[in-house]
């Protein structure tokens, strides 16, 4: 019987290239998969999305401030009010309390500030409460 011994060549340029692709490889998938792997939307502190207690932001109307109180508890936004509001804001924007009730009524349909559906004649009005929501939440959550 005799062995028959094969000789196989193989070239270090070869070996490197091939080396290299393989790493390039596994570098793209990992990288496909950290792109679209979901993420998870809400920050979660202590049990909840939220610190419970009342947190405000301030507005600038003019030359006057007011502050937009948000109540919160761990999960949902409890009520929103203006503070310091007094009778001369009101007369100048009177468009304010119309829109903070109008806010208050949807809290409880609603699962995000960003899915409020402001009304075409308070439009602005709204997105300036809006905006002042998104501020006192974001204390709420750190």
């Amino acid at each position: 019987m005799s062995a028959k011994t094969k000789i196989i060549v193989v070239k270090a340029k070869e070996l490197i290239y091939t080396t290299l692709f393989i790493c390039l490889a596994i570098i793209l998938i990992l990288l496909l998969i950290f792109m679209f792997a979901p993420e998870e939307k809400t920050v979660k502190t202590s049990g909840g999305v939220y610190n419970p207690g009342v947190y405000t932001s301030t507005i600038a109307l003019g030359d006057t401030t007011l502050d937009v109180a948000v109540s919160v508890d761990e999960n949902h936004i409890t009520s929103v009010s203006l503070t310091n509001l007094t009778e001369s804001v009101t007369a100048m924007y009177p468009l304010l309390e119309p829109s903070l009730e109008d806010i208050n009524s949807q809290l409880e349909n609603i699962s995000s500030i960003d899915d409020l559906e402001l009304n075409s004649e308070n439009k602005y009005t709204g997105l300036i409460l809006q905006q002042a929501i998104k501020n006192a939440l974001q204390k709420a959550q750190s």
